[in-house]
């Protein structure tokens, strides 16, 4: 199967997603939210469990190489905008550094991976 690195990584969002459908007040609670967001918050949390599940399953069970690339190039765009609006919402520094760690962290694995499978599949 091509594109192994990315189908790895498309698996382990899709973990996440799951994850974040069935936990959402993990991300008020990383944030440490005023009580008044975390419905919201909450929300949020499901909805990039949605969006993480359907983009992996294209990361995942694609067939042709495009789709693979097409869904990596999703989830890095994806993991960009995450760490521009949660780093904003962040009032503690610590918190927004640890935002900016985990979600530019999967950007940059993820584009590693697909960079390296891009370069062996040729």
């Amino acid at each position: 199967m091509s594109y192994p690195l990315s189908r790895l990584l498309s698996a382990a969002t899709a973990a996440y997603g799951g994850y974040a459908l069935t936990q959402p007040a993990h991300l008020w609670q990383a944030l440490q939210a005023d009580r008044k967001e975390r419905e919201a918050l909450e929300l949020l949390a499901r909805t990039y469990g949605v969006r993480d599940l359907a983009i992996s399953a294209l990361g995942v069970l694609g067939r042709r190489p495009g789709t693979v690339r097409a869904a990596m190039m999703l989830r890095i765009a994806m993991d960009l905008g995450d760490a521009a609006l949660l780093s904003t919402r962040a009032d503690d520094e610590a918190v927004r550094t640890k935002v900016l760690a985990v979600t530019l962290g999967w950007a940059g694995l993820n584009t590693l991976a697909l960079v390296v499978d891009s370069r062996r599949a040729g």
